[in-house]
């Protein structure tokens, strides 16, 4: 039985995973962490990691960027692996996550489903067929009103899965409306959009002369990454200290 403490245990993601773990008979949530205490989860929740007095094998969180800090802090004091899955965080925390890693076990990705991880290793394999045919790379990403970050930390990972797979040759563009010029061949373009419940939808277009390829990943519910994040807590739980991802998890 894994033990988990639920980071944000009171937000859409938390929820969902809460909901999910109830019918999963080899995991168990055994605390919460929110500021906000107005939800009965049937586990105990706490202000704050530092606060919890509760044994666990694995913290997953899925919160906010400005609680990162304080949790890998915290996480190292507890020494608790931890399943990071919330996004938009800055060069200096992911600097910190590496440098964390190297005292507890840290699982980090921007996208927490199958179906986005298998797409990352066959853009690689499109791209190095593709690009030297001359096909341009731009990603469109869409997601409901309320994301805050953009674009999303899951089409970055897109981009940073193709750049890797061409010796980091592209330079990402996310605003065409300050210059006038031809799109320039080494640019991945990066949009994003905001509107509605849209759970999450990436599209990635190659586009060549008189053809367009398109690779699409459309998540109609939560529930595609609540089951990520527990598969990875399972997997992460008892690992020694190192930065692993969703790879390591669905080989």
């Amino acid at each position: 039985m894994t033990r988990i403490i639920m980071h944000g245990c009171n937000g859409a993601m938390g929820q969902t995973i809460t909901r999910l773990v109830r019918e999963d008979e080899n995991a168990e949530i055994v605390a919460g962490i929110d500021t906000r205490n107005t939800i009965d989860n049937g586990y105990p929740v706490f202000q704050s990691l530092r606060r919890c007095d509760v044994k666990a094998d694995v913290i997953i969180d899925f919160s906010s960027a400005l609680a990162v800090d304080s949790l890998l802090d915290n996480g190292i004091a507890k020494q608790l692996p931890i399943v990071l899955c919330t996004t938009g965080l800055s060069e200096e925390q992911l600097k910190k996550v590496k440098m964390s890693s190297g005292m507890i076990p840290i699982l980090r990705s921007a996208n927490m489903s199958l179906g986005i991880n298998m797409l990352m290793k066959l853009l690689q394999d499109a791209v190095r067929t593709l690009e030297p045919a001359g096909f341009d790379v731009e990603i469109v990403e869409k997601h409901h009103n309320q994301k805050i970050d953009a674009p999303s930390g899951t089409a970055l990972a897109l981009a940073d899965s193709i750049n890797a797979a061409m010796n980091d040759q592209y330079e990402y563009v996310y605003d065409r409306s300050q210059v006038r010029q031809k799109r320039q061949k080494k640019e991945l373009g990066i949009s994003a959009v905001r509107g509605g419940t849209i759970v999450g939808e990436h599209e990635v277009i190659f586009a060549g002369t008189d053809e367009v390829i398109e690779f699409k990943h459309t998540a109609y519910s939560k529930a595609v990454f609540a089951k990520g994040a527990v598969a990875a807590a399972k997997f992460l739980a008892g690992r020694r200290p190192g930065l692993y991802d969703m790879s390591d998890v669905i080989r």
